[in-house]
C-alpha cells in the first residue's frame, strides 16, 4: 500500500483516535516545513530567492514542492506580481500564524529532551 498524503489528512479509512495527530503531522512534518515557517514567521512577505538563500541545503525543486503543499494546506499564500521580471512572494496565513504555539511547544520539548540526554 502506497502512502497517500490526502488520505492521511482527511482520515479516510482511519477512524482511530490518533487520526487528527496523523493529519497534523502530515501537514507540518518533514525536514523543511518548520524551517520555511520560521523564515516566514517575521510577517513580511518573502520572495522565492530569499527563501532559497535562507534555507541552506534545500534544492529549488524541494522548496517548490514544500511551498505548494503549504499553500494547498492553507498555511501560506502565494502572491504573483505580473511585472518584468516576474515577482512571487510568500507569506503566512492566519492559519499559518496559528502554528506558532505548536512549533513553540515542539521547540520547548526538544530543548528539554536535548538537555536530558546531555546529562
Amino acid at each position: 500500500m502506497s502512502y497517500s498524503r490526502q488520505v492521511t489528512i482527511t482520515c479516510e479509512n482511519n477512524s482511530s483516535a490518533d487520526c487528527s495527530v496523523d493529519a497534523a503531522l502530515s501537514i507540518i512534518g518533514g525536514k523543511w516545513k518548520l524551517k520555511i515557517y520560521k523564515s516566514l514567521k517575521s510577517g513580511k512577505p518573502l520572495r522565492f530567492s530569499s527563501l532559497i538563500r535562507e534555507l541552506t541545503g534545500i534544492s529549488e525543486k524541494m522548496l517548490t514542492t514544500q511551498l505548494r503543499e503549504m499553500e494547498k494546506d492553507g498555511i501560506i499564500t502565494r502572491a504573483v506580481y505580473l511585472e518584468i521580471p516576474p515577482r512571487v512572494e510568500y507569506q503566512l496565513t492566519d492559519l499559518g500564524h496559528s502554528l506558532d504555539k505548536v512549533f513553540s511547544s515542539l521547540d520547548t520539548w526538544g530543548r528539554a529532551y536535548i538537555n536530558r540526554k546531555a546529562l
